[in-house]
């Protein structure tokens, strides 16, 4: 990168500079916006992390310990995938906009929605076994 032009946006330092690779400095509107959007997946990935808590904390009156294990599991993976690829898809969608590009997809959406079906499939094949 080079030195900022008088007038121009400051430079940024080195690991900035590596990390959005270059390009020009995108509306801060912009910028703010993906933000918003890393910081909604990550109180997403909060709410599964206390999901998976609260079904081994507080249903152990309610499902059996192979049900819990793979709810809790289930919910608690999904947590740090969410959470690892939300920070990845902040740094993907600030270089598109920095270099023009069109905006990736978000490859965890299909993950998310799979994870989810799977917690909900989990539950419904316990309350269709559960005895009366």
């Amino acid at each position: 990168m080079t030195p900022s032009e008088p007038g121009g946006p400051p430079d940024r330092g080195r690991f900035s500079s590596r990390v959005l690779d270059g390009g020009r400095e995108p509306d801060p509107r912009f910028t703010l916006a993906n933000e918003r959007t890393f910081l909604a997946w990550i109180r997403t990935s909060l709410a599964l992390t206390a999901g998976g808590i609260a079904v081994e904390a507080f249903t152990g009156f309610v499902f059996d310990p192979l049900t819990r294990l793979v709810l809790g599991s289930v919910l608690l993976g999904l947590a740090a995938l969410l959470a690892i690829t939300a920070g990845f898809r902040w740094i993907r969608v600030e270089r598109a906009m920095r270099h023009g590009r069109p905006l990736p997809l978000p490859l965890i959406v299909p993950v998310l929605a799979a994870g989810g079906a799977m917690a909900a499939l989990v539950l419904l094949v316990f309350l269709l076994l559960r005895q009366p």
